[in-house]
């Protein structure tokens, strides 16, 4: 799935971006894996940082770049220029697009792509930024693209205060795709990730390393058992078998919750992955993965396959 993103060329730091905190994270290699290398974690000020994919999203631009230089300073990285960075998922839409009929030129194939894009997100393909990926057909043999949009002007407020503040962005994408890093490094097989978040969560399917289902619930944590216990249903109804891979990102959803799902949806327990699990070691950083899991996940791109040693 991130075969095209992974490149010694990305920095091995990673900024992560969220309405209630911002996290600087750089890692080197390791045995078995990756380890953190520097880190530190701060709270964003109140109502400087809103994830929105319509609307601004930096409302205190002071605020939020005092608060990145604070971060900076305490995880030793003012000296790094150059960053990837994860926003907040609210601040991005994540969609697999099917095209109907096979275009026969490459204008109408852009045509009907940026159309179709359009119909997804709600928006025009010119205001939007999108990476796209070629997947596997439907069963139905139509072209499908896993697409990722952020519109230009999100992009704009965060590019121009990095440029301000002596900073590049090489590489920006939401939080859930900074995350399923971690399953492309390790598992060869079937893997989901389960992105919580504030209002519900986001779940990412893996199926022979590339996405195959794409979901965005919106629920209350005591609802998030019975949704993530639907989406393991649909899993085991349309492909079979079990789930073994499931990693799980995010206080707002409770770790026995995802096992108790596991259970009901296949017959037996199913274990949830952690830092460990993925090959990232956090000894001694004093920051839980669910707060590193983003930024680290961008971070590691810049290593390529090594995190994947762990799974061997």
């Amino acid at each position: 799935m991130f075969e095209f993103l992974t490149s010694p060329n990305y920095p091995n730091a990673g900024l992560g971006i969220e309405e209630r905190s911002i996290t600087a994270v750089a890692l080197e290699g390791g045995r078995g894996g990756l380890r953190v290398r520097q880190c530190a974690s701060n709270a964003t000020p109140s109502g400087s940082i809103k994830g929105d994919f319509f609307e601004q999203n930096i409302l205190d631009e002071s605020a939020f770049i005092r608060c990145l230089e604070d971060v900076l300073a305490a995880a030793g990285l003012l000296n790094q220029k150059r960053w990837s960075v994860s926003l907040p998922g609210s601040s991005a839409r994540t969609a697999i697009v099917t095209l109907e009929t096979e275009p026969s030129s490459k204008q109408e194939w852009q045509e009907i792509f940026d159309w179709k894009a359009e119909q997804t997100f709600g928006i025009a393909a010119s205001e939007l930024r999108m990476s796209r990926r070629k997947i596997s057909n439907d069963v139905e043999g139509r072209s499908r693209y896993f697409t990722t949009a952020i519109r230009l002007a999100v992009i704009d407020e965060y590019e121009n205060i990095f440029e301000r503040f002596g900073r590049r962005a090489g590489l920006v994408l939401p939080r859930v795709i900074s995350e399923a890093a971690w399953l492309y490094h390790a598992f060869a097989g079937d893997a989901l990730l389960l992105s919580a978040q504030p209002g519900g969560f986001s779940g990412l399917l893996l199926r022979g390393g590339e996405p195959a289902v794409v979901r965005s619930v919106t629920c209350t944590p005591a609802e998030a058992g019975n949704e993530i216990y639907r989406l393991l249903m649909f899993y085991h109804d349309r492909y079979g078998g079990v789930l073994e891979n499931i990693l799980l990102i995010g206080e707002e959803i409770a770790r026995n919750d995802v096992l108790s799902a596991a259970a009901e949806a296949f017959g037996r327990e199913v274990d949830v992955m952690d830092a460990a699990d993925v090959g990232l070691d956090l000894s001694g950083t004093g920051l839980a993965f669910d707060v590193l899991a983003a930024p680290a996940g961008l971070a590691s791109l810049h290593f390529g396959s090594q995190a994947a040693k762990v799974a061997a």
